[in-house]
Order: C-alpha cells, then sequence, then structure tokens
C-alpha cells in the first residue's frame, strides 16, 4: 500500500499582478506612482501582496516620455493577458485617442488581450484610453480639470465628474491629473486591504493617507490677500478631539470668525463642508480603530465620536455600504490571523478572507461611488 502524501486544499499565494501600459508621452512620475504605492504592501510574512510590471503595445524597448529621457520598457502587450489590474497613466502623446476619441491599431489590439473582469484604471488623462475603448460609457469618470471641457466634447457619453481627486466605479476606476494618482492607488490598496495597510504604506511614502475635498482646491484663481486666515488650526483641533461633541461655532471660534464666514472659507479650502469633513474623519477613525483594536463596536462608535453604535452603523452603510461587523471581519488585522492573502486564480483563500472582501467590495460598489465623487 502507497503511502499517501498530505495534500494541502490551500491555494498557492500569489501576489495580485498590477500590470502598468506605458504609452510614448509618459509621464515618468505617474509612472512610477504605482510601482511605489503597490509595490510596498506585505502580508504578515513578509510576501508581496501585490506583483507590479510594465508593458508596452510594442514588444519590449524603449519608450518615449515628456521628459529628455526614454525608458526601456521589458515586457511587451502579451503581459496584458496576465494582469488583475491595468493602470493606464497620462501621456501627451495619445494621438487620435485625444483628438477624435478612438483606438490606434496597436491600442486596439493590446486591449483585445485583457481578460474579462479584469479591473482598470487611469491616471490623469490616462481615462482617454479607456473611454476610447469603451469601458465608460454611461459610466461616472474623472481627469483632470485642465481637460473637463475638451474630454466632455470627445466622449459626451461618459459621466465627467472633474470635481473629484478619483471615482471608484467598481471594475473601473479614474483619477484626476498627476498626484491624485496617488490617492487612487492608496484607495485601491485600502479597498483591498483596509485601512491599516494602506496607512502604512502612505507612511513611507510620505503622502497623507487621504487627502480632503477634491480639484476645486487646486484651480487657479485669484491669490488671496497673505493676510487671510486659513482653516487648518481648526481641522487639527477637531482631529484632536474626535470622540468628543464638535460644534460648528467651536471651531469657528479656532480661528475667531463668525460660522458663515468661517463655513465659506472651509469649503474654498477643503472643498466639502465641515459637517461633512467631520464625518469623513470619524469614518476613517472608526475604519482603523475595527480594524486594528479589540473594542466593541459600542466602545469603537464613541471614540470614533459617533456617539452610539446605531449612529455609526448609519453613516458606515452610507459611506462603505456594510455595517461596522461586516467590515471588521473583512479587515480586521490581528497577531493570532491567519495572513492576509490576494484574490487568486480560483477564487479566494481557505478561510474565504479574499472571498469576502471580493463580495463586499461588489456589493458596496454604489455607495463607494457616491461616498468619492461626493469627496
Amino acid at each position: 500500500m502507497s503511502q499517501d502524501r498530505a495534500v494541502s486544499h490551500e491555494p498557492e499565494f500569489r501576489p495580485h499582478r498590477v500590470v502598468v501600459l506605458a504609452l510614448d508621452g509618459l509621464l515618468p512620475f505617474e509612472l512610477g506612482i504605482p510601482h511605489r504605492i503597490f509595490g510596498r504592501p506585505k502580508d504578515a510574512q513578509g510576501r508581496h501582496l501585490y506583483e507590479v510590471i510594465t508593458c508596452s503595445v510594442r514588444p519590449p524597448g524603449p519608450v518615449e516620455t515628456d521628459a529628455d529621457f526614454a525608458v526601456h520598457v521589458a515586457h511587451g502587450p502579451e503581459a496584458l493577458a496576465t494582469a488583475d489590474t491595468v493602470i493606464v497613466p497620462a501621456s501627451y502623446e495619445l494621438g487620435p485617442v485625444f483628438e477624435q476619441g478612438v483606438l490606434t491599431e496597436e491600442l486596439a489590439a493590446a486591449f483585445t488581450r485583457i481578460r474579462p473582469g479584469t479591473r482598470l484604471a487611469s491616471i490623469c488623462t490616462g481615462v482617454y484610453v479607456l473611454a476610447a475603448a469603451g469601458f465608460l460609457d454611461g459610466r461616472p469618470a474623472t481627469t483632470h480639470w485642465a481637460d473637463a471641457a475638451h474630454f466632455r466634447q470627445v466622449f459626451p457619453q461618459v459621466d465627467l465628474d472633474p470635481d473629484v481627486l478619483f471615482i471608484d466605479d467598481g471594475d473601473v476606476l479614474t483619477s484626476a491629473g498627476v498626484a491624485a494618482g496617488i490617492d487612487l492607488c492608496l484607495h485601491i490598496v485600502r479597498r483591498d486591504h483596509g485601512t491599516a495597510v494602506a496607512n502604512e504604506v502612505a507612511r513611507r511614502t510620505v503622502v497623507p493617507p487621504h487627502r480632503d475635498g477634491g480639484q476645486a482646491q487646486y484651480i487657479e484663481r485669484p491669490v488671496p490677500d497673505p493676510q487671510t486666515a486659513t482653516t487648518t488650526a481648526a481641522r487639527a483641533w477637531a482631529l484632536g478631539r474626535l470622540h468628543e461633541p464638535i460644534q460648528l461655532r467651536d471651531m469657528a471660534a479656532q480661528e475667531a470668525m463668525s460660522v458663515r464666514t468661517f463655513t465659506r472659507r472651509f469649503r474654498e479650502e477643503v472643498g466639502i463642508s465641515p459637517g461633512q469633513w467631520l464625518t469623513q474623519q470619524r469614518v476613517e477613525r472608526a475604519r482603523h480603530l475595527l480594524e486594528s483594536t479589540g473594542l466593541s463596536v459600542d466602545q469603537v462608535a464613541r471614540d470614533a465620536g459617533f456617539g452610539t453604535a446605531q449612529s455609526m452603523r448609519q453613516h458606515l452603510q452610507t459611506a462603505l455600504g456594510v455595517t461596522p461587523t461586516a467590515y471588521r471581519r473583512t479587515f480586521r488585522i490581528s497577531r493570532d490571523s491567519a495572513p492576509p492573502r490576494t484574490d487568486t486564480r480560483d477564487g479566494g483563500s481557505k478561510d474565504g478572507g479574499s472571498l469576502l472582501a471580493r463580495h463586499t467590495t461588489e456589493r458596496t460598489t454604489q455607495h463607494m461611488t457616491s461616498h468619492m465623487r461626493q469627496r
């Protein structure tokens, strides 16, 4: 009788593959964003959660940038067929894609290699490529505010929102210009593996885990009086006491402004109202506590400033589309838990964590889209 070997039913670990499509005229800064953000996250065993590779629409070789140097890309379009996520950074040489909204033959052929169900994302004018390929018809999207009017002319079938930093529409995500690509990639990490992992990546990248407001704060306006007060001190004051009741008049008092003046100035600087901003900060605080502590839901609600578990439940449902308990079950990171896993080709890990995360994401797509567009 032969001796049977123990067979493990746990799927083989495989990092989530991110393929970045490098096009002629690309911006080197934006090309590097996915590599920087997705190259950092690791699981409890020190394994990279993502694998990032760069490909071209042509065979391996040089790709021109908008700078005085080219980059050598080691992979051709066949790499797109292996992607779990495809990211298209901006390019200043999109030709007919930018001018007429149609793909070049090279791009069209490259996109036929992308497997159904692959997540797609764009940074800045990379959205033109996704729109020309038909992935954004009837869907929300964003791009750099300076290109909004032109984009609407070329792609009237796309629901463009130029006031936000990024939009998550489930399997297709788009971001505003340049540094908004960092916001988008951090959001994807947060969506895949939770706030704690995304915050660690942000700390190592020396950027905020998420930025307040939208693009409105970056559009050129008349230069304000240098003596004009800001609302920075009030925001810092509020962040230090999120667990306490905070009234609008209390925040205004920190800047010695009337409530009316403070509210107007706050919207100009942050892009949303003080009340919306406070709710966002409390939601982020609750997410962090649910992931990183064993506090009861009632205690998390109090520490995050929601007062009651019911109030927090309502706010998390509105913002994320899930209950506090479901969120914790999906993203809780503890020393005695199994190491986090990325999606595998057969649909998840042994304990179902990846499957649950994916199902949670699918259920919350519409809620997340609405939430991000308001941001």
